[in-house]
């Protein structure tokens, strides 16, 4: 078997696996709303709010012991998830609606990345995902829903 054959097939499951929902996830989706309250059966802090109140974030820990950051707009619309761990978040759960949007991405650019990284730019959803095993990072975005003045920096 070619090495391109092999590379592309080892994405494709890295991508599947990261789609399937290996490990559990947050409770909410993107384009979905963030509770206001704190929810102590979930261990969550309440929202705080960042850039002069055009974004509010909270942070959780999945199953898996990754941290995840969920941003939503001052309004509670959901528009961002940035996690860093030691497994992957479950992205079905995470990009929700959204989801299918990313799979067609990934398919149609699987032969063209990292093993290590990837970024699936679609017009409705970003997803860019990279690290070594046990330090996964990444992030997942609607571009067009960050409010004026936040920028894909601000997410971390």
């Amino acid at each position: 078997m070619s090495a391109l054959r092999f590379s592309s097939r080892v994405v494709a499951l890295t991508i599947a696996l990261a789609v399937s929902g290996v490990s559990a996830g947050a409770h909410a989706e993107l384009g979905g709303v963030m509770p206001a309250e704190a929810d102590p059966a979930a261990d969550t802090a309440a929202p705080r709010t960042l850039l002069n109140g055009a974004l509010r974030v909270r942070t959780l820990t999945d199953a898996g012991h990754t941290t995840i950051n969920e941003y939503a707009t001052s309004t509670g619309q959901i528009i961002a998830y940035a996690w860093e761990g030691p497994t992957m978040p479950d992205l079905l759960t995470l990009l929700g609606k959204y989801a299918d949007s990313y799979r067609t991405g990934a398919v149609t650019t699987a032969a063209h990345r990292g093993l290590h990284a990837s970024r699936i730019a679609r017009p409705d959803v970003v997803v860019e995902s990279g690290g070594p095993m046990r330090g996964y990072i990444g992030r997942a975005w609607l571009p067009a829903a960050l409010p004026p003045g936040v920028t894909a920096d601000d997410l971390q």
